[in-house]
């Protein structure tokens, strides 16, 4: 083969000839699209990995709502039933006070209080405690001497709660300072 003059146009190689230039090129532009693509699908993958773990935490999350709101219901549950005793308590406390509460039923009112208290069942309202207005309702006032605080003098009905929630605050008499 000879060079080409001036004047002539150089040959096409032919078919099936080797052409390194025109390789290169359609390698390059290969390339640059597989990278686009691949950074694309990376982008997307990583996306959706996000979505995931969105919805992942968003599912732990309602699991744990789902099981407070139960234990909720529950407490709610108990302490509506231990409510709706607390007028038979006042009645075992005041059989009990009376010296009324004897044989089989003393037995059948203690197994009753200690199946409340199982339930999370506290009474209180003891003679000599202090006073918190939170918790006692005061019935009535007295001025004793020597107190600094005012304390609990006479209680006319026990309180009771469960946890927090106060099912009724014990009614008392109050000794207040001079």
């Amino acid at each position: 083969m000879t060079e080409p003059t001036p004047n002539e146009t150089p040959e096409a190689p032919p078919e099936g000839a080797f052409d390194e230039a025109n390789l290169e090129a359609t390698l390059d532009a290969d390339s640059a699209e597989a990278g686009d693509s691949l950074a694309e699908a990376e982008s997307k993958a990583a996306e959706h990995l996000a979505d995931l773990q969105r919805l992942q935490a968003e599912y732990v999350n309602y699991r744990k709502r789902v099981e407070r709101d139960k234990g909720a219901v529950v407490d709610l549950a108990v302490a509506r039933v231990v409510e709706a005793l607390v007028p038979v308590l006042d009645d075992i406390a005041a059989a009990r006070n009376h010296g009324e509460l004897e044989g089989p039923f003393a037995a059948i009112a203690d197994k009753l209080e200690a199946s409340l208290e199982r339930l999370g069942l506290v009474t209180y309202g003891i003679v000599g405690e202090p006073f918190d207005p939170s918790v006692h309702e005061a019935l009535a006032s007295i001025t004793e001497a020597g107190l600094e605080n005012p304390i609990i003098r006479e209680v006319s009905q026990a309180g009771h709660r469960i946890g927090d929630r106060i099912l009724r605050p014990a009614r008392v008499v109050v000794a207040q300072p001079e």
